[in-house]
């Protein structure tokens, strides 16, 4: 009860401190992110992942101007030589973590001649517990996370970009695949939150693959095709590949991992990336 007690305050003060921020933005209402990050049901779904023995090969931290404000991060996976072929990856709720960089460099492997990017939006901070990952994307400015990302894509310069993100991330990888305007090339979304705002979804300029669970209690089917029937309406493809396993079923610090809808998963989105990116 006492740990209920302090985690309920905790939220309170940043429920306090969105509102103090929505009076100066023209977001003033929490999102579907925010709102379920504080879900009971849903903190329960996701175990503290476990720690992993990741040591970088390839990759590493680098920083980029974010406008005037605070410069961004990213842990960054080169191609061997130069190319101009980009592919930016999202976090899930616990931040920028070693499974995410183990990710990068696995991305980077597989389709070669690319540089990757696994961008964070916490601003250096990371999740170890249902608690405190509730916490960072309840909190999570949505202006600050969409500077962020168009620092990175003007670091990028004007390179064929793909994205990918996982849950919180794969709602990112859309927004970041409308930001990157003609220069994107495909857009991943793992088990994400569809995006209902029609004026965020016109200016996507991209196909889209969405993975999703079945059992996802969290996710609506129906909300997954009204984003696809608006992709479509656009002159895009949007393809839904629809797996038995539940929400961030991918994912293998998670209790509901599930390795052959993971494996299938993943070969379905090396296949969409490489032939998105010519690769």
């Amino acid at each position: 009860m006492k740990r209920f007690g302090i985690f309920m305050a905790l939220t309170l003060v940043i429920l306090a401190t969105g509102i103090a921020d929505a009076q100066q933005s023209c977001c003033p209402k929490p999102n579907q992110m925010q709102t379920l990050a504080m879900n009971t049901n849903f903190m329960a779904a996701h175990l503290p992942p476990e720690p992993i023995d990741f040591t970088p090969t390839k990759g590493s931290m680098m920083t980029f101007p974010v406008g005037t404000a605070v410069e961004g991060h990213a842990y960054y996976v080169p191609s061997e030589g130069p190319t101009m072929r980009v592919l930016i990856l999202f976090h899930e709720w616990w931040g920028l973590n070693d499974y995410i960089k183990r990710e990068a460099e696995m991305w980077q492997k597989k389709l070669g001649d690319i540089d990757v990017y696994a961008v964070d939006l916490y601003d250096g901070n990371v999740a170890t517990s249902p608690d405190s990952a509730s916490l960072l994307m309840s909190g999570l400015n949505n202006n600050r996370a969409e500077e962020i990302i168009k620092g990175l894509i003007k670091k990028i310069g004007h390179k064929k970009i793909a994205t990918l993100g996982w849950c919180m991330g794969g709602s990112w990888s859309f927004t970041a695949s409308v930001l990157a305007g003609e220069q994107a090339v495909g857009c991943v979304m793992y088990y994400g939150f569809p995006e209902k705002n029609l004026s965020k979804v016109k200016p996507l300029k991209a196909d889209v693959l969405y993975i999703y669970g079945t059992k996802d209690k969290f996710i609506m089917k129906t909300d997954v095709g009204a984003l696809g029937l608006r992709v479509k309406n656009l002159g895009f493809a949007f393809t839904e590949n629809d797996y038995d396993a539940d929400h961030a079923f991918a994912n293998p610090s998670n209790p509901k991992y599930d390795k052959k809808s993971a494996t299938e998963a993943g070969a379905a989105a090396l296949k969409f990336l490489q032939q998105h990116l010519g690769l």
